[in-house]
């Protein structure tokens, strides 16, 4: 059974949380990749920016749909996503952008179950760690390659 290790791609290309939008963006699109690990200054992962967090600023703010009941208000949107659809809609800085606590796999991980949370999930891009540290990148495009390498038999 192959694991991530055999296809990741080591020493990926990274952004620091303080790097601006702009940047980034330009790097995603130059690379043509879909996501970029946002690593500290130690080099441990401290979140994943993908095409989908920057394309959310263009989205509008939505309004909490609220009535009133008993003399009460009721809001049928929770403020705390409401406060982090505005702070990404209005980001400057890859922090501001970015997705906190990314779904990660190990290198010993087996290629079925990055597989799986692509499919399941809807992931493009997985960072792979060892402990908190970033050792490599997973993407959709390594799990083809190996479909390709096991029908030409290699």
């Amino acid at each position: 059974m192959k694991t991530v290790k055999e296809i990741m791609t080591p020493d990926p290309v990274t952004v620091s949380p303080e790097m601006e939008i702009s940047q980034a963006a330009a790097i995603l699109l130059e690379k043509k990749i879909n996501g970029v690990p946002v690593v500290d200054s130690s080099g441990k992962l401290v979140g994943i920016l993908c095409q989908s967090d920057l394309i959310a600023q263009q989205k509008k703010l939505p309004i909490p749909s609220i009535f009133t009941f008993l003399d009460g208000i009721v809001s049928f949107s929770s403020m705390k996503q409401l406060e982090k659809e505005a702070k990404k809609i209005t980001a400057t800085t890859v922090a501001d952008a970015m997705t906190v606590n990314p779904v990660t796999v190990q290198p010993e991980t087996s290629i079925e179950t990055v597989a799986e949370l692509m499919i399941d999930r809807k992931f493009h891009t997985l960072p792979v760690v060892d402990g908190r540290k970033l050792v490599g990148i997973v993407g959709k495009e390594d799990v083809l390659r190996t479909l390709l390498k096991e029908k030409k038999g290699g």
